[in-house]
This record gives structure tokens, C-alpha cells and sequence, in this order.
């Protein structure tokens, strides 16, 4: 059986022989930002912008950048090609990278010189199950009790744990998460509404993770004029949504056909999103042949 390959601190190595300290800042503090990147056909989506989003993380909490553009992308390259691993470069893919600050002695402080953790790997990308596309799936609301700065993509992750296991517990697969009387995101995605025809999601500040799937999707709609609107959206009006959807990396556009055990207008995905499901679905196949 083969066995898959990781990248840590500069080494090539089977994951089950990978090994960082109980010193490292990330197992101690959770001082550390992280990456998801989508690959299609051996090419990660959006490599650009999930780099630039990863410098703006580590500039956020005082980390420099480990390593080059070039030297991530080497990276990625290997573990998407490497013959020893699981994976065809045929299969989707998802790249996981995590950078913590290293290893030092147990203080709230930062260390005075240490240096950065690395950690890369990939693992297959298993599409969405069919039946949900056509269902649709559940997700509740509730109030939104992490940090100030959630434009961060901190691997301290603990209330979005602790918020998307009370939708499991409710037999939901999302917490969408409201601030304030307005919607922000959900536990582990961005979230779209449609009202009265107009596609919403809410503007980007430290309330929210600036999501790349987020963005193409707003991207998509304005190149294909499809109203949109990057606003602020009251529990109200989310509530009343004709249609709400869920956007990530891994998980692309899943409609949501009922919110807090209520139907979302028909309680199947609106023709809003199979229009935007389509022609996301026809984006990753360009980037296929590309």
C-alpha cells in the first residue's frame, strides 16, 4: 500500500512519520494561520490568490513568510505529482499548508528568535454527493461568539468547533452565525442570500474570512451580469432569503433549503444557484483544460 507524502520543515516524509514538538507554538497557543487550496486536473485553483490571503494572515499576527512563491509552488507540485503517493494527478485534490511560529519555551510573549513550523499535505478532493445538490441541506443560526479579527485564517479553532457541532447536534450541516442583528458567515464558509432577485453576501471586514471561493463567485456573477450586491445582511432579511447558499473551498456552492427546521421558500435549490452552480462547475472545467 503506498503511503503519503507530506512536506514538513523542509523535508519529504510518509505522514505517519511526521513529528513536531510539544513545544511548537500551534499545539501550545494555536499560534498559527493555515491554507485550504482546491486542485483540479494538477492545478490548484487560484494558487495567487490563496498566497496572497496567506501573507495577509501572517502579516496579521507577525509571522514572516517562510518561504518564496516559487518554493510553495514547488511544494504543491511534488505532492500533487509524486508517483509514491495515493493520488492520480487526474483526481481532485485539496492542499492543506499550516505555518505556526515554532518552537520556544511556554510564554503568552513572542519567542525572540524562532523558526516557523511547516507543514503541507494534500488529500483527495471527494465531490459533493449528488443527492445533496438536489435536496439541498440544513443549517441553523446561531449567535457568533469567536474573535474580532476573523479574517484571519487562524488554526485556533476552537469556537467554530464548538458553533458547527451544535448544528451537527441539531442535525444541521452549518451554523450560520449572526453578530449583532446581521449575518456574517457560517462556521466554516461564506454565505450568499438571494432577495427579491438580487444576489447578497455580506462586504468583507474583520467580521468575516475573505473567502477565494467567496470571491470567484462574485466574481462569476458580475462577469455574467448577474445582479449582486455586497451589502449588509440583517437576521431579517437572511430569514426571508428566497434562497441561501454556502460557499467554501472544499465544499464549492451547497444550497441551504432549511434554516432552523423551517423551509427556505420551496425548500428545494433556487433557480438562482443552479444557474451559478453551472457555471461554476463550467470555471473549474476551463481551468481543466487550461
Amino acid at each position: 500500500m503506498n503511503t503519503q507524502l507530506i512536506y514538513l520543515n523542509g523535508d519529504y516524509l510518509p505522514l505517519n512519520e511526521a513529528k513536531v514538538s510539544v513545544l511548537d507554538r500551534g499545539f501550545i497557543f494555536g499560534d498559527g494561520v493555515y491554507e485550504v487550496i482546491p486542485v483540479y486536473a494538477g492545478k490548484p485553483l487560484r494558487f495567487e490568490h490563496h498566497m496572497q490571503r496567506l501573507q495577509n494572515s501572517l502579516n496579521a499576527i507577525r509571522i514572516e513568510n517562510p518561504l518564496a512563491i516559487n518554493e510553495w509552488s514547488e511544494i504543491f507540485n511534488k505532492l500533487i505529482s509524486d508517483t509514491d503517493s495515493n493520488y492520480s494527478t487526474m483526481q481532485d485534490q485539496s492542499i492543506y499548508l499550516h505555518i505556526t511560529r515554532g518552537v520556544a519555551q511556554r510564554d503568552h510573549s513572542f519567542p525572540q528568535s524562532t523558526q516557523a513550523t511547516v507543514f503541507v499535505m494534500n488529500n483527495i478532493l471527494h465531490p459533493v454527493n449528488p443527492e445533496l445538490l438536489k435536496t439541498g441541506v440544513a443549517a441553523v443560526t446561531l449567535d457568533d461568539i469567536r474573535w474580532k479579527y476573523c479574517d484571519i485564517k487562524a488554526i485556533a479553532l476552537l469556537p467554530n468547533i464548538l458553533l458547527r457541532q451544535q448544528a451537527v447536534d441539531a442535525g444541521a450541516t452549518e451554523a450560520i452565525l449572526i453578530r449583532d442583528g446581521k449575518m456574517t458567515e457560517g462556521a466554516a464558509s461564506n454565505v450568499f442570500i438571494v432577495s427579491d432577485g438580487i444576489i447578497k453576501t455580506p462586504p468583507k471586514n474583520k467580521n468575516l474570512l475573505p473567502g477565494i471561493t467567496r470571491d470567484l463567485v462574485v466574481e462569476i456573477a458580475m462577469e455574467n451580469n448577474m445582479p449582486i450586491e455586497e451589502v449588509t445582511i440583517t437576521e431579517k432579511e437572511f430569514l426571508n432569503a428566497e434562497e441561501i447558499w454556502l460557499t467554501s473551498s472544499t465544499k464549492e456552492i451547497l444550497p441551504v433549503t432549511t434554516i432552523n427546521q423551517q423551509s427556505v421558500n420551496t425548500g428545494k435549490p433556487g433557480p438562482v444557484w443552479q444557474d451559478m452552480h453551472q457555471k461554476y462547475q463550467n470555471y473549474k472545467e476551463r481551468l481543466r483544460q487550461n
